[in-house]
């Protein structure tokens, strides 16, 4: 079916947005890009990386979240989805590659992200055999855990917390309230361009709060001067090594798999965004945009950066906007690879407020949640979509709520329940294939008889 622009989109996924508008479009997703810059960050820390160190990683993965956007978006012939479906650092490896850089350094860790890129890409023909086992309510169960699965990071963020133990503190709740709230009322009543920018608007409002109630905020961007206006990654010798091992190889098929089908959840969200007359899931651009993550992965890690993957909030962004040409992903990437070669830019977007980021998250989140629901209840409902439907969520947020104790179980269970959306995608597909057996047994025996 042809991609055309929808009348009830502001701008479909192939058309090309004014340039200024382009502009302003693109910069409100790069702004969400941002928002796992910290995971780099986090990863240096961890393996007492120096300054130029954590530089280094920061413009690579930066670099490599940029090309992932563009190859994602563009819809290359061979490769890439052709909706607007940014890429970032995915966090679902932070923890692997903390592991690998302790176990054999950053070599290691190229190694095993490259492994785990051209896996992905190796698995994505398997999601050719869904095709008929995922209907319409089980889409709309799937898109509603993409915005599930940032809750937590999102809720973290609004909180102006790095850690969980942290102190709450009232000024960081008031900048979180005002950029969401100046977001969601511009989205509801504002028209025109004021509707399609409402998170640059709330992104603006709450920046413009913190500098009067975060004086610490104030203080911290005088750090940006010691900033060069541009500069090229400088990795030493560390970052041109790679190396490989084969006890690191399960976590990292575990992880790839659980990354995997995280981009499966966002790409199917992104199509029905994009294509909402679409009735069934149309399963190429979705191979192709798995094969464009695996990729952008694998690239990567040749380069020393930390592993690739889709962005939830950016197509919660797009949705709710109605914006969702696929030449602003275009335009996200190509700034996200400039902005990582011009350190002064780059240290005045880390800097944003967490509780702006976090407000951010929640607007697109909202809408991903929402939406996937609509999609659930879009049909006719019966008692055995309720269990698979009802089991599924119990046991894929459970996967949230009960870590540690997910971390002390056999290593087949760890594999599964991973994360609120991998383990609800895949209870849901084996769940409604078991609880409606008697169906398909049904419908052979008929099918031979006509025979």
């Amino acid at each position: 079916m042809s991609r055309n622009s929808s009348k009830t989109l502001e701008y479909g996924v192939n058309d090309i947005p004014p340039l200024p508008q382009l502009v302003i479009f693109s910069l409100q997703h790069v702004m969400l890009m941002f928002s796992t810059i910290g995971m780099t960050i986090i990863f240096a820390d961890q393996v007492k990386g120096d300054t130029e160190f954590t530089t280094n990683m920061v413009m690579l993965s930066m670099i490599a979240a940029g090309f992932g956007s563009i190859i994602q978006s563009a819809g290359l012939p061979f490769i890439g989805s052709g909706y607007l479906c940014p890429s970032l650092c995915g966090p679902s490896y932070l923890s692997l590659s903390v592991m690998a850089a302790w176990t054999g350094g950053m070599p290691l860790v190229r190694g095993m992200i490259f492994l785990a890129g051209i896996l992905e890409i190796a698995l994505a023909p398997m999601l050719q055999k869904l095709r008929n086992i995922i209907p319409p309510y089980i889409v709309g169960l799937v898109v509603s855990m993409v915005g599930v699965s940032i809750i937590k990071m999102a809720v973290i963020s609004f909180f102006g917390l790095d850690l969980k133990d942290d102190s709450v503190r009232g000024e960081d709740i008031a900048v979180g309230i005002v950029t969401l709230m100046v977001t969601v009322l511009c989205n509801t009543w504002g028209k025109g361009l004021i509707k399609i920018c409402c998170l640059l608007i709330g992104v603006i409002s709450g920046l413009a709060l913190s500098f009067l109630i975060l004086p610490e905020y104030l203080q911290s961007l005088s750090a940006i001067g010691k900033y060069p206006f541009f500069a090229l990654p400088s990795p030493d010798r560390e970052f041109m090594k790679i190396s490989f091992r084969l006890d690191m190889l399960l976590p990292f098929i575990i992880v790839s798999i659980s990354g995997m089908l995280k981009t499966f959840g966002n790409l199917l969200a992104a199509q029905k965004a994009s294509e909402p007359e679409l009735r069934d899931v149309n399963y190429t651009p979705i191979f192709k945009g798995i094969v464009a993550d695996g990729l952008s992965t694998a690239f990567s890690g040749l380069i020393g950066g930390m592993a690739i993957d889709t962005s939830s909030s950016n197509v919660g962004l797009a949705g709710s906007t109605k914006v969702l040409s696929r030449w602003i992903g275009v335009g996200a990437g190509i700034i996200f690879v400039l902005i990582s070669i011009c350190p002064k830019i780059s240290a005045a977007m880390a800097l944003i407020p967490k509780p702006i980021l976090g407000s951010s998250l929640i607007f697109a989140g909202s809408y991903m949640i929402c939406a996937g629901f609509e999609k659930m209840f879009s049909e006719p409902w019966h008692t055995r979509k309720t269990f698979v439907a009802g089991i599924s969520l119990f046991f894929g947020l459970s996967t949230a709520f009960l870590q540690s104790l997910y971390a002390r179980s056999p290593i087949l269970v760890q594999t599964i329940f991973t994360d609120p959306l991998p383990t609800t995608t895949i209870l849901a597909v084996v769940l409604n294939i078991l609880f409606n057996i008697d169906q398909k047994l049904l419908a052979l025996r008929k099918k031979a008889r006509l025979n």
